[in-house]
C-alpha cells in the first residue's frame, strides 16, 4: 500500500527546512536537575551579590567623580576606536578566509582565533615584544618616525583591538559562509570588479553579521584588562580604563569599584539584549 502524494506532502514541512527540535516533554530527571540548578546559582549568585552590595544611595556621586568619569570616558573612546580598527582590517580578513582558497588557510584561521584562548597578559607581553621601544617592529617605529606606542592611549587602543578583533572576524566569516556567493559572481559577470561586487553586493548582505561582530568586539574591548595593563600601563587620564580603575579602586575605595563594576555589568546586559535575535531566541 503506497502513500498518496497528499499524505507525503502533509508529512513534510512546507518550507523544506528541517524542523528545529523543541524541548523534551516531561520533567527533568533529578540527577540532571540538581547540578543544573547548582550551575545556574554559581553563575548568577555573584551578580546578585554585586547588586545587593551596591551603594545605591551614593551611586550618582561615585559615578560623577572626576576619576571615575575620566576612566569611563577613556574606556568608551578607546573601545570605540579599537572596534573601528577591527572593522577596517577585520572585515577584509574575514572575507579572505571565507571566500579565497589558499595554502595554509586553516593555519591562518587558527592564528586569527588564537587571541580568544591566549591569556590577555601573554597578549600584552607579545605586543611589547613586537611594538615596544626595543621590539621587533617598535624599534624601527621609534628610530625612523619617533613613534612610541607602549604606555600611551594609542597603546590601549591597539591592545584592545588585539583581543577584540577575533570576535568580529569569526562573526563576519560565519555570515559570509552563510551568504550565497553567486550574487558576487553574478555582479562580476556583469562587469563589476571584485572590490565593487564586495562593496555593492556583499557588504549589504553581511551587514547584520558585521553589526553583531562589532558589538561583540566593542564589549570585549571595553572589558579588556590584562593586555592593556601589560602593554599600556595604568596611568590616570591616559591609559586607565574602567577595568583598571575597578582593580585600583578595589584596594582603596570598594564602593567605587562596585559602582564601576555595575556599569560594566549594564553594558554586558545591553550587549546581550542587542544580540537577542542571534543568541536568545527560543526554539
Amino acid at each position: 500500500m503506497t502513500a498518496s502524494p497528499e499524505t507525503g506532502a502533509a508529512a513534510r514541512p512546507r518550507t523544506g527546512r528541517p524542523r528545529r527540535p523543541g524541548p523534551l516533554r516531561g520533567g527533568a530527571p533529578l540527577p540532571l536537575l540538581v547540578p543544573a540548578l547548582i550551575g545556574l546559582a554559581f553563575l548568577v549568585l555573584p551578580l546578585v551579590a554585586l547588586l545587593i552590595r551596591a551603594p545605591w544611595t551614593s551611586m550618582p556621586e561615585l559615578l560623577t567623580s572626576a576619576e571615575v568619569w575620566q576612566a569611563l570616558r577613556l574606556s568608551l573612546i578607546c573601545a570605540t576606536a579599537a572596534t573601528a580598527v577591527s572593522m577596517v582590517i577585520g572585515v577584509p580578513l574575514a572575507w579572505l578566509l571565507a571566500r579565497v582558497e589558499f595554502p595554509g588557510r586553516g593555519l591562518v584561521r587558527a592564528l586569527v582565533t588564537l587571541p580568544l584562548v591566549l591569556p590577555p597578559v601573554v597578549g600584552g607581553v607579545a605586543l611589547l615584544m613586537a611594538l615596544g621601544r626595543n621590539g621587533v617592529v617598535g624599534q624601527w617605529l621609534d628610530s625612523w618616525f619617533g613613534v612610541t606606542l607602549p604606555f600611551t592611549t594609542t597603546g590601549v587602543i591597539l591592545a584592545e583591538a588585539f583581543v577584540a578583533m577575533p570576535f568580529l572576524v569569526i562573526s563576519v566569516e560565519g555570515t559570509l559562509r552563510a551568504a550565497d556567493p553567486r550574487y558576487e559572481e553574478a555582479a562580476t559577470t556583469l562587469g563589476a570588479s571584485r572590490f565593487t561586487a564586495f562593496r555593492r553586493v556583499t557588504l549589504p548582505l553581511i551587514a547584520p553579521g558585521i553589526a553583531a561582530g562589532a558589538v561583540l568586539a566593542w564589549a570585549r574591548a571595553l572589558g579588556e584588562f590584562g593586555a592593556t595593563i601589560t602593554f599600556a600601563g595604568n596611568f590616570p587620564g591616559r591609559t586607565q580604563t574602567m577595568p583598571l580603575a575597578v582593580y585600583l579602586a578595589l584596594q582603596s575605595d570598594p564602593e567605587a569599584a562596585i559602582a564601576l563594576s555595575l556599569v560594566l555589568l549594564a553594558v554586558s546586559i545591553a550587549v546581550l539584549a542587542g544580540l537577542r535575535d542571534r543568541w536568545m531566541t527560543a526554539s
